[in-house]
């Protein structure tokens, strides 16, 4: 069970790591509306839910990984290529503002089970 202080911290440094994402847009050849525009399309990956929950949630948590994120983005400044860089820079982005909010990447059970705990679950069952 996770503690509140825990829960909060890792909220912060997904915060703070989001933050980051919006420092290194200002270093790409992109108006700044490009930023807000793009996202949310990692979201489309919702859309493997509709084949099923196992399909969803491969897709869901490639579409959402850092780690491609992070190849994308260094992909895209080696081959000096501003729109892979992009690419990288908001699935980063996206995926470090869902888990600002508690949306982590999916287990096949379910949308609602993530790598975080349940989405919507209260945190502390025994206070209630």
């Amino acid at each position: 069970m996770k503690s509140r202080s825990m829960d909060l911290l890792l909220r912060m440094e997904e915060l703070g790591l989001f933050i980051l994402t919006i420092y290194l847009f200002s270093l790409l050849p992109f108006p700044w509306w490009v930023y807000p525009l793009l996202l949310f399309i990692p979201d489309i990956s919702i859309l493997g839910y509709m084949i099923n929950a196992e399909t969803g949630a491969y897709l869901y948590n490639f579409i959402h990984h850092r780690g491609i994120a992070v190849i994308l983005y260094i992909c895209g400044i080696l081959l000096a290529s501003p729109y892979i860089a992009l690419a990288g820079l908001i699935i980063f982005a996206h995926s470090s503002m869902d888990r600002v909010f508690g949306y982590g990447l999916k287990h096949p059970s379910g949308f609602k089970d993530t790598h975080l705990g349940t989405i919507g679950e209260k945190e502390n069952k025994n206070e209630e």
